[in-house]
C-alpha cells in the first residue's frame, strides 16, 4: 500500500514542480492569479516539488525503510500545506482555485497516514 502512495505522490509533486518550472505563466493564468515575480519564487517552488518527487522514488522502492519520509512530507507537508491554502484562501489572500491545491494535498496527507497507520510495521505496532 505505502509503495503506491509513495508513486500517486511523487507524480503529483513531479507534475506540479514541472509545470512550475516549464509552464508557470499558463499555470498561473489557470487559476486565475498573476505569474510569480520574479520569477525564481516559482522556479525555486518548481525545483523543491520535483526534489520531493524524487524522493517519493526512494520511498516507492523501500517504503518500510522510508517511512520517516512518509511521515515527513505526507501529514507533515501536505498536511500543513492543505492547512495553509485553507487559511489564506479564509483571510482573503488565495482565491477560491487554490482550494484545489487544498483538496489535493489534504487527501493525500490524509491517505499518507492511513498508509502509515494500518501498514506493515505500523499494523505491528498495534
Amino acid at each position: 500500500m505505502l509503495a503506491r502512495i509513495a508513486a500517486l505522490s511523487g507524480l503529483y509533486d513531479a507534475v506540479v514542480g514541472a509545470f512550475l518550472l516549464l509552464a508557470s505563466d499558463r499555470l498561473a493564468s489557470l487559476f486565475g492569479v498573476p505569474p510569480a515575480f520574479p520569477p525564481v519564487f516559482s522556479d525555486l517552488n518548481g525545483l523543491f516539488l520535483l526534489a520531493v518527487g524524487a524522493g517519493y522514488y526512494l520511498a516507492w522502492r523501500d517504503p518500510e525503510r522510508y517511512r520517516g519520509y512518509f511521515w515527513v512530507m505526507g501529514p507533515g507537508l501536505k498536511g500543513a500545506g492543505a492547512v495553509l491554502f485553507i487559511v489564506h484562501y479564509i483571510v482573503g489572500n488565495s482565491p477560491a482555485s487554490f482550494l484545489l491545491f487544498a483538496f489535493s494535498d489534504g487527501a493525500i496527507a490524509l491517505l499518507t497516514l492511513w498508509g502509515l497507520l494500518y501498514s506493515g510495521a505500523g499494523r505491528r505496532m498495534r
